[in-house]
């Protein structure tokens, strides 16, 4: 049978792009659509976004400092309005680039709504139908936002947030997770008064405990009102704001409610049941090792999945995806030791277990540093960084390695190498360390903090 094309991609962000582009440079005929902007969620409306907010917020901290240590600064109100107009330049810049990045290798881009109408058969949202010998589903997440809340229909969420009008003076945040937790530091740096609701016992579940721990106790002493155990009950639109009634009783207004309460994959709607494609109770599509779903000619790749749902594991799966179609090598993306980073304030990276499940695994220590820099110590600023290695007690390999410091997405990242090469607490304890650094701590633990057989 011949097809139109050899492969057709639903979904233009980083996944979905790496494939189609690796494809087309094969010689192969790839089509890709995508109904919103080139560059997805990571580029548009998520990471990209985000970190340059992270980067305007720390500006207060930094001033403050700055003065502290002989710098005679003063510092104005932050100028929402003037780093908005710059942000949506530099993310329409690199929308640009992913589109013709994409048209350079050959792809052709259907600026519209997909969905799957059989194995082999999409259909566009202006009713044309294209055949294809390969579909590739990357269409990524999209917020979750609880349907059950009277009132939900006037908050935000992360979709929206760097659209707002206004830098607003009093936010809700409501969520635990890492992007709740993220917005929380930024609006705080950003000179708005934070408040953040999250109904379990301790933010950032499904990361290691003494960090959550330790982070809650960081951004509480920075001024955001954390409220653990609390749910919003109810919200109303009134004159002078949103009126958010919270399940513990406390009635607050507020000038923007942002729900960060996680994120579902994005395929609703999209056809796959029709064509038998199955998916997993969150409507996630189900795959092999290879990204492979059920029916043999629908691959998918990125968030939807809901493995990891991070940026740089939607590229290497999507790099597998190729090699395993179209290269005839057989390749499964490696999802062990992924190293990632919270950007909170301070950030928080880490790579591999956490004490919790390392305990699972067999006997461990743990090795724990918690301390003022130098560079806090000096101005008598309290706040703390964390070093944080779990060793395997017979093999002596360095299972899980956590960091909350400045910077500690770019130190994770350093030693995420040595974790993903198996390094041992011994070579960890034959590098000499860096003087004086934070840093050097991860290499002068000497004596566990906890010993677990």
């Amino acid at each position: 049978m011949d097809f139109d094309y050899d492969l057709f991609v639903i979904g233009g962000g980083s996944g979905g792009v790496r494939a189609a582009r690796l494809t087309a440079a094969d010689g192969k005929k790839v089509a890709m659509a995508e109904e919103f902007r080139m560059g997805g969620t990571c580029v548009i409306r998520g990471c990209v976004p985000k970190k340059l907010m992270v980067f305007a917020s720390h500006y207060s901290d930094y001033a403050e400092e700055a003065g502290t240590y002989g710098w005679d600064i003063t510092l104005g109100d932050f100028n929402w309005p003037s780093f908005q107009k710059r942000l949506h330049a530099e993310l329409s810049r690199l929308e640009a680039i992913y589109t013709r990045n994409a048209d350079t290798a050959g792809v052709e881009i259907l600026h519209q709504r997909a969905t799957v109408k059989d194995p082999h058969t999409v259909v566009l949202a202006d009713g044309t139908e294209k055949t294809t010998k390969h579909i590739l589903v990357a269409v990524g997440g999209t917020p979750f936002v609880p349907d059950t809340v009277p009132g939900i229909e006037h908050a935000i969420t992360s979709n929206e947030i760097f659209d707002i009008p206004a830098l607003p003076k009093k936010i809700l945040i409501v969520g635990g997770g890492y992007i709740a937790c993220e917005f929380a530091c930024i609006f705080n740096g950003l000179g708005s008064e934070v408040t953040q609701y999250y109904r379990g016992a301790q933010i950032l579940r499904g990361f290691d405990d003494e960090a959550r721990g330790h982070i809650a106790e960081l951004i509480t002493g920075q001024g955001i009102n954390l409220h653990v155990g609390t749910d919003v009950e109810r919200l109303e639109k009134r004159d002078d704001g949103i009126w958010v009634k919270a399940t513990d009783g406390r009635e607050t207004l507020f000038d923007v409610v942002l729900y960060a309460t996680g994120r579902t994959p994005n395929t609703k709607g999209l056809g796959l049941e029709d064509a038998g494609v199955e998916l997993g109770r969150h409507g996630e599509i189900k795959v092999d090792a290879y990204s492979q779903t059920n029916i043999p000619s629908i691959y998918a790749v990125g968030d939807v999945t809901d493995r990891i749902q991070l940026t740089p594991v939607a590229i290497r799966e999507a790099v597998a995806f190729h090699e395993t179609v179209f290269k005839g090598n057989p390749m499964k993306p490696d999802h062990s030791n992924v190293p990632s980073a919270i950007f909170t304030q301070p950030e928080y990276g880490a790579v591999g277990l956490t004490e919790e499940q390392a305990r699972e695994e067999g006997p461990i220590e743990v090795y724990c540093a918690a301390f003022r820099p130098m560079q806090n110590a000096f101005i008598e600023k309290n706040e703390r960084v964390m070093f944080k290695l779990i060793v395997c007690a017979t093999s002596r390999k360095v299972l899980g390695c956590h960091i909350i410091a400045p910077h500690a997405g770019e130190l994770i990242q350093i030693a995420g190498v040595a974790v993903k090469m198996g390094a041992t607490k011994e070579d960890f304890d034959a590098t000499v360390a860096v003087h004086p650094t934070m840093a050097e701590e991860i290499v002068l633990m000497k004596t566990p903090t906890r010993v677990h057989n």
